[in-house]
């Protein structure tokens, strides 16, 4: 009898996670396990709007996958994934297919533009290396544009975010910090400079604690961001974005805006016949869809309901971990014959949201609140806990944020 194929497609939070669980928990002889990814390395997504305001270097943030992945228990392909086919249980690559017996999804987000005019086609999203490396250079670039053309283009020096959630503030935080950096190193007046975050919703991060949202607030206008609350975004063009507020359309001058509004599913699983919302598929507690015994989905590709608020639970890295470690499980089940799987339910242990690298607000442990250095301490407990699942310490030495009282 033949050793059944599990395929992991992509090396997000999720995938990597089920990938490195699955080489501890299967022997070489129980299945053959090929994880699936367009690059020959995981990234930290958290991590990534540090690496677009140019407070942190991208190769930092990227983790090689053979550095993780035991590559002689786990087939590395490196390929993009073109198709999925679950009725003819295969998957199609740019260069060659897969067939499987198990399918795990994990093929991340891509940005909900949400219909706004020139969006997709003039402002950049934080959503990869290489976006975020992108956005890194534009700024730079305009800085040293400044001081260099005839006539000074405020254009260049009006960085707009669009949306004050988790990214949006976590990005705009950085930004604060980078800013005076750049003014420095490229001559440029500080009060020349404008950050400005605009935001649809009648606050900023929706659903955090009011107190926390207004010492957030009131840390980053002290840095200079400006806030744009209950605006919304009607139309970006190559040099200026248009919104309205109060039934007043306004406008800004700008070259740069950086979209941290909303995310959505990967189409391909869309494409692949799943009922979707948005890109994500309503999963069951054992985190496989209605209809398909031999399919996972885990991170921003799932959703699963809170039944306690009858909404969506958020698709962060904090669950994509748990949901990668509870599928992992369940698959060394199902290869080992054991027909039962455990419900899978999302241990919520706290959020925590940086505002730059010596601030931070977080609600951890049944809802204590913590604001500044604390918060931040936190943070980098966080990241440093999952680097160790991930790798073990040597991973925590190499890529961690060890500094934790350097505030």
């Amino acid at each position: 009898m033949k050793n059944p194929n599990i395929v992991i497609l992509g090396a997000g939070y999720g995938g990597i996670m089920t990938a490195v669980k699955l080489q501890k928990s299967l022997g070489a002889n129980d299945a053959n396990v090929t994880l699936v990814n367009k690059h020959s390395y995981h990234y930290q997504t958290t991590w990534l709007h540090e690496n677009a305001a140019g407070t942190l270097h991208h190769d930092r943030t990227r983790i090689a996958i053979k550095d993780v992945v035991n590559t002689s228990k786990i087939n590395f392909v490196q390929d993009t994934v073109t198709e999925i086919k679950p009725n003819e249980k295969k998957v199609l690559l740019e260069d060659g297919e897969l067939s499987y017996d198990y399918l795990v999804i994990g093929l991340g987000f891509e940005a909900a533009t949400f219909g706004i005019s020139g969006l997709k086609e003039h402002a950049y999203t934080i959503s990869s290396i290489n976006s975020a490396r992108l956005i890194r250079q534009h700024i730079e670039y305009n800085f040293a544009k400044y001081n260099n053309e005839p006539e000074k283009k405020q254009e260049r020096l009006n960085i707009v975010v669009g949306g004050a959630g988790f990214t949006g503030i976590e990005f705009v935080g950085e930004l604060a910090n980078r800013v005076p950096e750049l003014c420095k190193e490229y001559d440029v007046p500080r009060d020349q400079v404008r950050i400005i975050n605009v935001e649809a919703a009648p606050t900023a991060l929706p659903g955090f604690d009011p107190e926390l949202v207004e010492y957030a607030m009131n840390s980053l206008e002290a840095r200079g961001v400006e806030f744009k609350i209950g605006a919304m975004i009607k139309e970006v063009t190559e040099n200026k974005l248009v919104f309205e507020k109060d039934e007043q359309r306004e406008e800004i001058e700008t070259n740069t805006v950086v979209w941290a509004a909303g995310v959505r599913g990967n189409s391909l699983v869309e494409e692949a016949g799943f009922e979707a919302n948005r890109g994500r598929i309503p999963v069951g507690d054992d985190l496989r869809p209605e209809g398909y015994d031999d399919v996972f989905i885990v991170g921003d590709c799932a959703l699963i309901m809170n039944e306690e608020t009858e909404r969506p639970y958020p698709p962060t890295a904090q669950i994509a971990i748990q949901e990668a470690e509870h599928t992992a499980a369940n698959l060394a089940r199902l290869i080992k014959g054991d027909k039962h799987l455990e419900p899978f339910k999302p241990d919520l242990k706290g959020t925590v949201a940086s505002l730059g690298d010596s601030d931070a607000i977080g609600v951890v442990f049944d809802d204590k609140k913590l604001f500044g250095w604390s918060a931040t301490a936190m943070k980098k407990v966080i990241d440093n806990r999952y680097l160790l699942k991930l790798g073990g310490i040597p991973l925590v030495l190499k890529k961690g944020k060890l500094n934790f009282f350097n505030f």
